[in-house]
């Protein structure tokens, strides 16, 4: 009797770029559904955001100044873009413990035996992430409005700071694809995906007038890429207090332009070193 051995082809990752969309989208899919069984996931990243729209606006809203105005109202506008801004960075720090939690429960060995892009599992995670921030922007949208954030620069203008900021996280959420794929485990995934968004979102323009900062720190929030996609939402959304002095910087002076750069920027860079990583660890 004889035996005959068949070696088993190696995965291969065809059809080009139509392949890699239907690929990512696949994962993508795979994600949304495993959150829609996990309702809380969505629930309890909408509740932070929440907290913090409710305690600077009736807890320090009175005492900030902004533009030379202790006005409530003009505050409550003023501070909404950075709230946006703020929940769609954060959420950065789910995605990577999201990767982080395949990578330890074996789910991504089993991915590079299929067939498929290897960029796919992280563009399909990270597209995942990005419709469930939209949906947490919706809601918190609609916080907005009942306690009186309006916007005053037509509809049209305001979609497009809604998808500046969806951009802003998108590209953020390939830096927490990277972490999730450095560390070992997603605790260790959630707390380095937060601990250097406190600095760069604090050190801004979100909830404080950055011309009254320290000139050091005015210096970095100017410059900073969270700060520029603020100012571009607040000029989008016409949420600019009345004697606000734009900064003399050139990213708060063309926020539109530059918070497109600098968020593309930060898309390709990371998008670049984390498939890269990804890579290597299903080499």
């Amino acid at each position: 009797m004889s035996a005959i051995t068949d070696a088993a082809p190696a995965p291969r990752a065809g059809g080009g770029i139509a392949g890699s969309v239907r690929d990512s989208l696949v994962v993508a899919k795979r994600n949304l559904i495993r959150m829609k069984r996990i309702p809380e996931v969505v629930l309890f990243g909408l509740i932070q955001p929440i907290m913090f729209v409710v305690l600077f606006t009736y807890v320090f809203g009175g005492s900030i100044q902004v533009g030379g105005s202790l006005s409530q109202q003009s505050y409550r506008e003023f501070l909404m873009a950075g709230i946006f801004a703020q929940t769609v960075t954060f959420a950065t720090a789910g995605a990577g413990a999201g990767i982080a939690d395949d990578m330890h429960k074996g789910l991504i060995d089993r991915f590079r035996s299929l067939p498929m892009a290897r960029g796919a599992v992280l563009t399909g995670r990270t597209l995942a992430d990005l419709a469930q921030t939209a949906v947490t922007l919706v809601v918190l949208a609609g916080v907005a409005l009942l306690i009186g954030w309006r916007t005053h620069n037509g509809i049209p203008k305001a979609l497009g700071a809604f998808a500046l900021l969806l951009l802003l996280g998108y590209a953020f959420s390939w830096i927490g694809a990277l972490i999730g794929l450095t560390v070992r485990t997603p605790e260790a995934a959630t707390s380095g995906g937060l601990i250097w968004l406190f600095p760069l979102t604090f050190i801004s323009n979100a909830f404080v007038d950055s011309n009254n900062l320290p000139t050091f720190f005015r210096h970095i929030a100017e410059w900073n890429p969270f700060s520029t996609t603020v100012q571009a939402a607040r000029e989008l959304f016409g949420n600019l207090p009345p004697g606000f002095r734009t900064p003399d910087a050139w990213p708060m002076q063309h926020a539109v332009l530059a918070s497109v750069l600098w968020s593309v920027l930060i898309l390709v860079v990371f998008r670049s070193l984390a498939v890269r990583k990804y890579r290597r660890a299903a080499g």
